[in-house]
């Protein structure tokens, strides 16, 4: 009978490698050759302790008993795989000489012959052990499916937070392209598609506390929003689609927001006929990192009770209890315990003055 394989949820770390692929640590060719030849230094010392401790329990061809030099002489040998017998040097230099300049050679070749192969080994050992490592901490992350062009924005966006963590980023799409650039920005991929709840569970959605779903076609996002919805019930679903009619697929599937792509984009151009500067304070609002942006606050006890229209920061809504109220709504005209300010605030200057 034929074994079923387990789900890649149930499975450990390292057969998830080349699935879920954590951000790569960079480090320079000369300081990873470093750090093997003084771990191979180490090892040497080691094994010359070992020999020097029990030299009484060798036999040297001298029959004059075993002194340091020839204790790491032995050592030597005996960890580069050289063997000793056939050819056995014999005075002090000859033997400095081999430590000196023939092992350091040998040490090379082998770095050489053998580097390659010892480093993936030693990558996938250590991204195991960093995917198990991340699986058990993961918490209040945020998953992005698809990093096409609104899952990049979406990315770029949280990245441009002040307190924005890439290892708080978690990418799921099929490209292999898409999430090698993700993983360059130091995000953390999952290789699947997300209608497939078992990927989802890779991502760590269960624990998630936002879920950015921007595919390329309303259906995928229709059935990701499902799955999703079903595997983390209480977590914040913001989905993007192409035509308006499928909002209320989105809302039913169990999306709290969504962004129709094409509308926006539509609207935007029209008003770009007759006023084109709107565009662009439009697009400044929507860039975090420079000139103007749109952001959320809380209430300071010194504002409760006043007029959002009073406050210096320019104040765009009121959120009270999940809700969105904006500034001329009668709910809004004071300011109660607990609510938050919907406020346009100043980030760096932008280049030229403007966007």
């Amino acid at each position: 009978m034929k074994r079923l394989r387990p789900p890649l949820s149930e499975q450990p770390g390292h057969a998830l490698v080349g699935v879920l692929r954590m951000p790569e640590t960079k480090i320079s060719p000369l300081r990873s050759i470093g750090r093997r030849v003084i771990g191979a230094l180490l090892f040497l010392f080691a094994a010359v302790l070992i020999v020097y401790l029990g030299r009484d329990g060798y036999r040297d061809v001298n029959g004059d008993g075993l002194s340091f030099l020839d204790c790491v002489y032995y050592a030597t040998v005996s960890l580069s795989t050289t063997g000793y017998g056939d050819i056995t040097p014999v005075t002090y230099t000859s033997r400095l000489v081999n430590i000196v300049v023939i092992t350091p050679l040998r040490v090379m070749f082998l770095i050489v012959l053998v580097g390659t192969t010892l480093e993936v080994l030693t990558e996938r050992s250590r991204q195991a052990l960093r995917i198990q490592k991340w699986r058990h901490r993961v918490r209040d992350h945020v998953v992005v499916v698809g990093f096409g062009t609104k899952g990049r924005s979406a990315v770029n966006s949280l990245l441009a937070e002040e307190d924005s963590d890439p290892g708080q980023l978690v990418v799921v799409d099929t490209d292999q392209q898409a999430l090698d650039a993700a993983s360059a920005l130091g995000l953390i991929t999952v290789h699947g598609s997300a209608t497939k709840s078992d990927v989802l569970r890779v991502a760590g959605v269960q624990r998630a506390r936002a879920i950015v779903i921007a595919p390329n076609r309303d259906d995928t996002a229709v059935l990701v929003t499902l799955t999703a919805r079903e595997l983390a019930p209480k977590a914040s679903i913001l989905a993007s689609v192409r035509e308006a009619e499928n909002v209320h697929l989105l809302k039913q599937s169990g999306a709290d927001q969504v962004v129709v792509s094409s509308e926006t984009a539509g609207r935007l151009l029209g008003i770009a006929t007759r006023t084109p500067l709107v565009v662009d304070m439009v697009e400044d609002l929507l860039t975090p990192e420079t000139g103007l942006a749109i952001a959320e606050r809380p209430v300071e006890p010194s504002e409760e009770g006043g007029s959002p229209r009073h406050l210096p920061d320019i104040v765009l809504g009121v959120v009270r209890g999940g809700r969105l109220y904006r500034v001329d709504a009668p709910e809004a005209d004071a300011i109660e315990p607990g609510d938050r300010l919907l406020y346009v605030r100043k980030g760096a200057p932008a280049k030229d003055g403007a966007r």
